[in-house]
């Protein structure tokens, strides 16, 4: 009988990947939204594709986060070129505090088991 080597999964079936556990599944939840402050767009890409296939609920977050840092980044790029129309300097700001205020929230309540929803996001990955 052969044994695996130390750092090799267990043979078994392609494809195959355990599931999170609860603990994980609302770190990552909670990560996915958290990236608005750092990795933006990537982050909850990323997630989405590799974490998302192994728990419906980090997809769903890791979903929600890239759906709305998508829409925020729609917003950014509008308030800069409106900088010359004089409003962006008011707007600009706002895009990006309103933005962090939710990101936040959405973390929390990721963290806590809630399924978030953002109330002003574009729905373009579904």
């Amino acid at each position: 009988m052969s044994q695996t080597p130390p750092g090799y999964p267990p043979p078994g079936p392609q494809g195959y990947s355990q599931p999170l556990s609860a603990e994980e599944e609302r770190l990552w939840s909670m990560l996915s939204h958290l990236s608005y402050f750092v990795l933006g767009i990537i982050a909850p890409l990323v997630i989405m594709l590799t974490l998302g296939v192994r728990s419906p609920y980090v997809r769903h977050n890791a979903v929600e986060a890239l759906n709305f840092h998508i829409t925020a980044w729609i917003a950014g790029i509008i308030a800069v070129l409106s900088i010359f129309v004089v409003i962006g300097i008011v707007l600009l700001p706002t895009v990006l505090v309103v933005g962090a205020i939710f990101a936040i929230i959405a973390a929390v309540q990721s963290y806590q088991g809630v399924l978030y929803r953002y109330p002003l996001s574009i729905r373009l990955v579904t």
